[in-house]
């Protein structure tokens, strides 16, 4: 069934509802239903007891104006549903596999297609899209996908200078440099302690560190500007300007002295095993 709404093509073009045109006692012009002060479209009826007029739209607004605005046609559309009016409804019908939502038939995706893929880390969707969604992101560099977002990678490994522990830095070291030294003194102590401190640290889980070689000690000095300022910047502490610990005997084996190594002026002594009077500081040589 199709609304038909009464319009003239004559000038005047609406005929106002009977009840107006019968015997009344008001000589109110609003009463009668005249509203307006001029019809924009020409189409009207002037108030015979003043200067407001009745106005008629066309087809098309009159059919807008009570709900009917949809054409129903085009990708995902089997039509209207219910009466039209001026070639609209006021819903329409679906086809298999969209659905009617907001006023429009879209794509009727399943549960897994629930993630619209944009913001911080994201560069945008994996796959194939459905109603704008996706059912896995792209993630941007520096993030990963976990858990049904883009989030802050987490970084293992050797990361060029750096070294990272669940995403946090537990060793640096120089590009001329084939080790990794920790972020923080361990404190002054004897070699046997030194020793034993370094075999049992731990720079990310099982992995352990070492007791650093003389050569390895002179390699830190001699990079002890550029070792200072990462170990800085990423929450550790610099090289004590005193002498460290080397892993290298002088003479007498395990009871005898070992070699150490300023890091104030990179000389090195030897020194009495027992002694207390050295730093400590390991490094990661094998990763």
């Amino acid at each position: 069934m199709k609304i038909k709404f009464l319009l003239l093509g004559t000038s005047l073009s609406f005929i106002p509802i009977l009840s107006f045109a019968q015997c009344v006692e008001t000589t109110n012009c609003e009463t009668l239903g005249y509203t307006e002060n001029s019809c924009n479209n020409g189409k009207g009826l002037k108030c015979p007891f003043g200067e407001k007029w009745l106005c008629a739209g066309d087809e098309n607004t009159v059919c807008e104006e009570n709900g009917f605005k949809y054409t129903c046609s085009g990708t995902g559309y089997s039509g209207g549903s219910g009466d039209s009016c001026g070639g609209k409804y006021t819903q329409c019908n679906c086809k298999s596999g969209y659905k009617w939502d907001k006023g429009s038939c879209k794509k009727s995706c399943s549960s897994s297609y629930k993630y619209s893929c944009s913001g911080t880390g994201y560069a945008g969707g994996a796959g194939s899209a459905c109603g704008g969604k996706y059912t896995q992101c792209a993630c941007a560099s520096g993030y990963e996908w976990k858990n049904g977002s883009c989030q802050k990678e987490v970084l293992n490994g050797a990361q060029g200078d750096l070294y990272y522990c669940n995403g946090a830095v537990v060793g640096v070291k120089t590009l001329s440099m084939d080790f990794y030294v920790a972020m923080k003194d361990l404190g002054e102590m004897n070699w046997h302690n030194a020793n034993s401190s370094c075999q049992n640290y731990s720079f990310c889980g099982n992995l352990k560190g070492v007791l650093p070689t003389k050569g390895q000690l002179l390699t830190m000095y001699n990079n002890k500007s550029s070792l200072n300022s990462l170990l800085l910047t990423n929450g550790g502490t610099k090289l004590t300007e005193i002498y460290y610990w080397s892993s290298n005997v002088y003479s007498g084996g395990y009871y005898g002295n070992y070699y150490i190594v300023s890091m104030s002026d990179g000389n090195v002594y030897n020194y009495y095993y027992n002694s207390n009077g050295s730093y400590v500081r390991p490094v990661l040589v094998d990763y």
